[in-house]
């Protein structure tokens, strides 16, 4: 593997057994496209073609660039949205096919702060927040802090899984045994 994305580090965080078994093993995970999924990608492709000239005055934004593909060398992604904010910072945005429920979930935040490191490493510039957009809540925008700690997390996430498809290593599963029941790999993984 090249690479990872921030949905390596997202399924890594949920079970690191979900690595070995779809990155060393190559065992596929055989899971059928979600309405949710699907319609968060046509969503993308139509943010893409609104709004380009649209800066977010309120946050300071001075310049906004669109469908950014960054990488470094361990992750890459697709960041919706990376803003030039007044203050010299930057801030990744995402769009979410989601109806905002006065929660955060840990899989966007850990998303952002994967889109932190990309900024980081790519433009050289700080990131002190990152957004998302709940498409499904009237563009509700929701701000997620990010420091240094969140950062070195996702970096510390990145090396255990190439640590772990590089050298076969088998590691421990989840501490949190009701996310087996719903396991792709719960008939062949040994707990």
């Amino acid at each position: 593997m090249a690479s990872l994305t921030p949905s390596h580090i997202i399924e890594y965080l949920y079970c690191p057994r979900f690595t070995w078994f779809e990155y060393v093993l190559c065992i596929p995970q055989y899971e059928e496209r979600h309405y949710k999924v699907e319609r968060g990608r046509n969503l993308h492709e139509l943010k893409t073609g609104q709004n380009k000239d649209y800066l977010r005055k309120r946050l300071g934004v001075v310049e906004k660039l669109s469908e950014q593909y960054l990488a470094n060398e361990l992750i890459r992604g697709k960041v919706d949205e990376v803003l030039l904010l007044n203050d010299g910072t930057m801030a990744p945005l995402d769009y979410k096919f989601a109806v905002y429920n006065e929660k955060v979930y840990s899989t966007y935040k850990t998303q952002l702060y994967c889109y932190a490191w990309l900024i980081n490493d790519n433009f050289g510039k700080e990131v002190k927040n990152g957004y998302l957009v709940y498409t499904r809540s009237q563009n509700k925008l929701i701000t997620v802090e990010i420091n240094e700690e969140h950062v070195s997390e996702v970096k510390r996430c990145a090396n255990d899984i190439m640590h772990i498809i590089n050298e076969n290593y088998y590691p421990k599963a989840t501490k949190f045994k009701s996310r087996c029941l719903t396991c792709t790999y719960r008939n062949i993984c040994t707990g």
